[in-house]
Formats: structure tokens, C-alpha cells, sequence
């Protein structure tokens, strides 16, 4: 569709931030609620937002988006994600990280721990951790997706599975409110299935924009998961699945203790 001048910078602004408020947007381009609701309804019939309540998200159900687009996306929110998720990690365990921007940003909080065997599907998790202290780093072989340098596909399946470790980190792309953890790409949720089953303790990390999408394909119920670390308390009905699975939800701040030492 052919877009304003004005729902070209809402676009703009739902692709950085993952989402647009309609009160917000009224106050800035100095409009009413219901020229914006009226542009927001335009920008969903022609596939560009799904709207929300009070808002739109950018309509991602089928495809993701770009991963640099990604990256970007509540980046302070995934960076203390991280550094909440690796103060749950010891000094001296063994770990699987798997590929996404949040899983990422945990990565980077774990730099400076020693003795860690890591393995992963992410190239960069590599080079995020090559060259730091006292960690052997094992790269999953398998078809490269040059997109975003995730291994995937069945070889890196049977790679993960030569594994027991004590920790996974994984991420998804959705969260349903029954407990559905979803992603699009189903190589990657084969890979995300086999890091999952084959650990100990299981951590899904995600930023509360992921209960407002949706994606097709399943990675596992939340039964499979151990903690969920984000940034903000999810919905109720999926709190209340949590509680029924026995699932521990973390909600990450600023204030993040140091891990001990096991």
C-alpha cells in the first residue's frame, strides 16, 4: 500500500519499537485518537501492523523480522535480560546457547566467567565469547543461515544431541497465553527442541514484546521450560500457566546480584 507521510513514520517508529501506542502517537503528530486509530486500521488491511490493544505491532505472524531490525528492537530491555539470565549461571558449568538476539545479549553478560563449556548454533555466540577467559566454545555443524548465522536443520539436531548439559538458553519469537512457546522457522525450532531436551535446567529468555505476537510453529509447552527471565510481568493467564507448570518467572531489572561460584 502507499503510505503518508505520517504512516510512513509509524511504520518507522513500529519496527524500532515493536510495537506504537495510539495515545502516544496522537500527542506527537498533534492529530486525534481516531485519525491514528484510522491509520493504524489502513496500515493492518494492507498487511503492514496487526493492531493491538491500544495500538499496532508490526505483522510479523508469518515471517520474522529482519535480525539487525531485531536487534534493535527493545535493546536496553534485552540487555538487562541477559545480565539477569547469566547471574544464573555459575562459573564452571556447561551450557547450550542458542541462536537470537536476546540469547545474544546473554552471551555478552557471560564474557568475563571462567571454566564455562559452551556449546552452540550461533556463530555469533562465537564471537561474542572467543578470546575471554577460560571457556571452550564448541560450534553445532550444519547448514548456515546466512541471515543471521544460526546453524540449522537436521545435522545441527544430531550434533545438539551428543550433549548433556546443565543449562539451556533459548529464545522464541512468541509467546501464547495458554503457554505455547512459538518461532517461525521450523529448522530452528528442531534445533531449539533438541538444546531443550538435552539439559538439565532450561531458561527462556524474552522481552514482553513477545506475548504480543503471534508465530505458527511450536517449539515446546511450558512444562519443558525451568525459568523464564524477562522484562516484565506477563499476562495473567500465562502467569497463571506458568504457576500450573511449576515454571519459575524472573522479571529483570537493574539490580542484578553477582552469580556464585558452585
Amino acid at each position: 500500500m502507499e503510505l503518508s507521510e505520517r504512516q510512513a513514520e509509524i511504520m518507522a517508529r513500529a519496527r524500532a519499537d515493536g510495537r506504537v501506542v495510539v495515545d502516544d502517537l496522537a500527542a506527537e503528530f498533534r492529530v486525534t485518537t481516531q485519525t491514528i486509530r484510522r491509520d493504524l486500521n489502513q496500515m493492518s488491511d494492507g498487511g503492514l501492523l496487526t493492531r493491538i490493544h491500544g495500538g499496532a505491532v508490526p505483522a510479523t505472524s508469518i515471517s520474522n523480522l529482519d535480525y539487525a531490525e531485531r536487534r534493535a528492537v527493545a535493546l536496553e530491555e534485552k540487555r538487562a535480560i541477559g545480565r539477569r539470565a547469566a547471574a544464573m549461571i555459575p562459573n564452571g558449568c556447561s551450557l547450550i546457547i542458542n541462536i537470537g538476539t536476546t540469547t545474544e545479549q546473554v552471551a555478552l553478560a557471560l564474557r568475563d566467567r571462567r571454566d564455562l563449556f559452551v556449546v552452540t548454533n550461533n556463530i555469533n555466540v562465537v564471537n561474542i565469547l572467543s578470546g575471554t577467559p577460560a571457556k571452550e566454545i564448541i560450534l553445532a555443524g550444519g547448514a548456515v543461515r546466512q541471515s543471521d548465522g544460526a546453524v540449522v536443520g537436521d545435522d545441527a539436531v544430531d550434533f545438539i544431541r551428543k550433549f548433556r548439559v546443565d543449562f539451556a538458553i533459548i529464545g522464541a519469537s512468541a509467546l501464547d497465553e495458554d503457554g505455547s512457546i512459538m518461532d517461525f522457522d521450523v529448522r530452528e525450532v528442531a534445533v531449539a527442541r533438541a538444546i531443550a531436551h538435552n539439559a538439565r535446567r532450561t531458561i527462556l529468555v524474552c522481552d514482553h514484546f513477545k506475548f504480543e505476537r503471534s508465530a505458527p510453529v511450536r517449539i515446546c509447552e511450558l512444562a519443558e521450560i525451568d525459568d523464564i527471565v524477562t522484562d516484565r510481568p506477563p499476562p495473567r493467564a500465562f502467569l497463571e500457566a506458568c504457576e500450573q507448570a511449576g515454571v519459575n518467572v524472573v522479571i529483570a531489572d537493574d539490580t542484578v546480584d553477582e552469580t556464585v561460584d558452585e
